[in-house]
């Protein structure tokens, strides 16, 4: 993935190391040599990660990360700590100022890449999800900090039980921890709404590297963050890996705030992600859905009709339309108020959809009209139907307020024939509802045309 990535270090020679090795790889590199010109630049350059070293002059990497994470324009850019001290508490230092991950010098190529690549797979989400607020980078920090908040579900699959507690410890304050020794058990407990898997390919009682392939091939299990475990020296085992598709790797001897920066990344993204999926469904379903009745609407409708239509030019299976329409609901609004017969619009469209056939489509055309597709049902099939359901609907009272209320429908029917257009038969099924109300309301009638000219 192309990105602009910052880099901040003191030394030119670092600056340039990293430089070369980075733009190798097709990013377009911004460099600075202070942690005052890091500032201005993420400000100005808008970087879409920060490679920053710790240990600086003046303005050190620890208090400029600080800065970027408390500015309401950089807070949101990743940063990679890059830094010679070994020591946890310079790490638990650099979590505390907001840092995303650790480098440690001398900087090996491998992690350096693995590193670069997992923090830009979540700033490239963090901005898709930014963008689907609505809000500014500015102001749209609460909802990702909500996010961040979350407890996650985060499996852990090793030889040994005693091993992964000792290791899981920084996490099992924020997340729920499970363990596992048998791949089988695992699998099964992946699908189980699990947000993190880590796996030890190091075990020697099963192969890690098949478990990654069986989580990545299984269509439960295929979108959870991976976190893989390995041993430095074999990194052939690591890029294979990363082959199968793990997001993420760590090295033994397990370090506590690296584990803990790796999994929140990778924790992180799959919440994100998550809230995009759920955005767009949410999105999805509004443009389909009523949101009084839950029904569908004019839009589903009409999406959901031309099947029907190819059915009977095919195989000429018949379908009828019914329209339903509430009796007398101007009046109900005007004397008993708006909220009143919404709770009547809810409770009819609920007896439709209880008393209908799961194969017809159902929906809220507009105002107090229900329009209903039945498939494989002729005119007169179809007139009984919404006979039944016209009688279930009047006769029983609806109950609100503590209020019995006695509310009927109408409704007209039309049979579609070969060569019939919707709005034509929409007409007819119309005209017949109109007839109904004519002739009393709380009545079923048919079209008169019985077949299209």
């Amino acid at each position: 993935m192309s990105a602009r990535i910052l880099i901040v270090d003191d030394l030119a020679p670092n600056l340039h190391l990293l430089e070369v090795k980075l733009a190798a790889q097709y990013y377009d590199v911004v460099t600075a040599m202070s942690g005052t010109k890091a500032l201005e630049l993420a400000q100005s350059e808008k970087p879409d990660l920060i490679l920053l070293d710790a240990m600086m002059p003046g303005l050190n990497g620890f208090d400029t990360c600080k800065r970027l994470k408390s500015d309401p324009n950089t807070w949101h850019i990743p940063v990679i700590m890059v830094t010679a001290l070994e020591e946890t508490k310079d790490r638990i230092r650099g979590l505390n100022a907001g840092a995303d991950d650790f480098i440690t010098k001398p900087i090996d190529d491998f992690n350096l890449m693995a590193r670069v690549k997992s923090l830009l797979r979540l700033k490239m989400v963090t901005d898709q999800l930014l963008s689907h607020t609505g809000h500014s980078i500015e102001t749209s920090r609460p909802i990702l900090d909500m996010l961040d908040k979350r407890r996650g579900r985060v499996l852990i699959v090793d030889d040994h039980i005693r091993s992964m507690e000792i290791m899981s410890a920084p996490l099992q304050e924020l997340h729920e921890i499970q363990y596992e020794t048998d791949p089988k058990m695992a699998l099964e407990k992946a699908m189980q709404r699990i947000d993190l898997v880590i796996v030890n390919l190091t075990s020697e009682k099963f192969d890690g590297l098949r478990l990654c392939a069986r989580l990545r091939s299984n269509a439960t299990t295929r979108d959870i963050p991976i976190l893989a475990i390995g041993n430095p020296e074999e990194q052939a085992k690591l890029v294979r890996a990363y082959d199968i598709g793990i997001n993420d790797t760590l090295m033994r001897p397990v370090e506590r705030q690296e584990l803990l920066a790796r999994a929140n990344t990778q924790l992180k993204r799959k919440f994100y992600t998550d809230s995009l999926k759920d955005d767009f469904n949410q999105s999805l379903e509004m443009v389909v859905t009523d949101p009084l009745t839950g029904l569908g609407n004019r839009r589903y409708f009409d999406n959901a009709i031309p099947s029907l239509f190819d059915e009977l030019s095919e195989s000429n299976t018949p379908f009828s339309i019914v329209v339903f329409d509430v009796d007398h609901f101007k009046r109900v609004n005007d004397i008993l108020g708006h909220d009143t017969g919404d709770t009547i619009l809810k409770e009819i469209a609920a007896r439709l959809a209880t008393n209908m056939r799961s194969i017809d489509i159902l929906s809220r055309y507009g105002g107090e009209e229900f329009v209903v597709a039945m498939p494989d049902a002729d005119q007169d099939a179809a007139l009984r139907a919404a006979d039944r359901i016209r009688s279930l609907i009047g006769g029983t009272a609806f109950s609100i307020d503590g209020q019995a209320l006695h509310i009927s429908v109408s409704a007209g029917v039309a049979e579609v024939f070969q060569g019939d257009k919707f709005r034509d038969v929409f007409k007819r099924a119309d005209d017949a509802l109109y007839r109904a109300k004519q002739f009393g309301r709380n009545r079923v009638e048919g079209a008169k045309t019985q077949k299209a000219a």
